[in-house]
């Protein structure tokens, strides 16, 4: 990304524990005096161990540290489960002297699998010795599992001419549905601000980003977002009415790292941006998205450059909102495929083909005419790339 990129007042760390084969697979973020913090959690009913202490940690308003490790998600493991996500979370603010309600937890891989306490405690000693030494980048790498690569944005603004820093880093490549996804996101900001603004804000901007995009339709039981504000910009505490610029940024922010989740789905060729207008509500069009972007055949079509919009036809008639077909129209980039339920003909069939064939990034349009309401959602196309990789998984 350039050159090095600085949050004042946080300070990282990375370590290889071996929880994965000689990789990065632990991070340490630590900001020096507390932080506000908002957090959004899976809403999987299976939440693994670190998920129900953070989420309880958070409640406070205040973090301080977030210790996360990859390779495993220590999820299904019971009562055990929760006293190593506690003992994390204890180590960590012994060796910061800092309150261990502060300390928040987040894990990711395998799930039905013990931490191994002896990796965890020699990594956990291993941050703290390496504190300050390492990049953002480096705990981009390090939470990394089938991700492809890191994924990281920074964005810089002003509020009332005090300029303000934000990075948001992110991983997640499988089991990617709403709400939320797979994935792990920390947003890192010095700007000032209260819980009871930067929570309902930050709820709001999962919902517009993290809580549109899919791969494979499924959810997992660790997914965690958090957002860490320490004040260093020493800006006048926001107000309702002027903060609409950071929430812009935050947006922004969540938006790019969200396409590159869904652009680096597991074995993903193309990334498909799914537009829907037309509607009556946001709602009946998030869910004609959804079915669209979870539809195994949609998916293989796109990858296979098979223009066949009769999959997303059939696509929208299963949503299960009350709809007239015979007033949809259906776009591929710029080629009109669908008009009033209707297939345009093979010439539109031809060019929608070649259209798919020769982009990596794909929009795809679905006209309802028949309201107002409008969303976009991203996913990926299908390929067999996918089934290698979650066949072989755990082998």
């Amino acid at each position: 990304m350039g050159k090095e990129i600085l949050i004042p007042g946080f300070s990282v760390a990375v370590a290889r524990a071996g929880l994965k084969k000689n990789e990065l697979d632990m991070a340490l973020v630590y900001s020096e005096r507390p932080a506000v913090v908002a957090g959004c959690f899976t809403q999987n009913r299976v939440k693994a161990a670190p998920v129900i202490l953070t989420q309880r940690h958070v409640k406070t308003g205040l973090a301080q540290a977030i210790v996360i490790n990859s390779g495993n998600a220590n999820a299904c493991t019971g009562e055990q489960g929760q006293k190593d996500a506690h003992e994390m979370a204890s180590l960590i603010a012994k060796g910061l002297n800092i309150p261990e309600n502060l300390v928040l937890v987040c894990s990711t891989g395998v799930i039905g699998s013990y931490l191994p306490m002896d990796k965890v405690r020699a990594g956990i000693n291993e941050l703290f010795s390496k504190l300050g030494s390492a990049s953002f980048e480096d705990v981009a790498r390090a939470i990394m599992t089938t991700d492809t690569f890191p994924k990281m944005v920074y964005k810089e603004g002003k509020i009332k001419g005090y300029r303000f820093r934000l990075l948001g880093i992110a991983k997640g490549a499988g089991m990617i549905q709403p709400n939320m996804a797979t994935m792990l996101a920390f947003f890192l900001t010095d700007i000032y601000i209260t819980p009871a603004l930067l929570q309902p804000m930050f709820q709001k901007v999962v919902s517009l980003s993290f809580n549109r995009i899919s791969v494979d339709g499924d959810t997992s039981t660790n997914d965690t977002a958090l957002a860490l504000a320490n004040g260093y910009a020493q800006n006048p505490i926001l107000k309702e009415r002027d903060y609409a610029s950071f929430k812009k940024v935050l947006l922004e922010t969540a938006m790019e790292l969200a396409k590159m989740i869904a652009k680096d789905g597991e074995g993903a060729s193309k990334l498909i941006e799914i537009h829907i207008k037309g509607l009556s509500t946001v709602d009946q069009a998030n869910q004609v998205a959804r079915t669209i972007a979870n539809s195994p055949l949609v998916k293989t079509a796109i990858y296979g450059g098979d223009a066949n919009w009769g999959r997303i036809m059939a696509a929208i008639g299963r949503c299960g909102i009350d709809l007239n077909p015979e007033k949809v129209d259906i776009y591929l980039g710029n080629v009109h495929l669908v008009k009033n339920g209707l297939g345009m003909g093979k010439e539109a069939e031809d060019r929608a083909q070649i259209y798919l064939k020769n982009n990596k990034e794909v929009l795809l349009v679905v006209d309802f005419k028949s309201g107002q309401a409008e969303t976009r959602w991203y996913t990926c196309d299908l390929t067999e790339d996918y089934i290698r990789i979650n066949a072989s998984y755990r082998t």
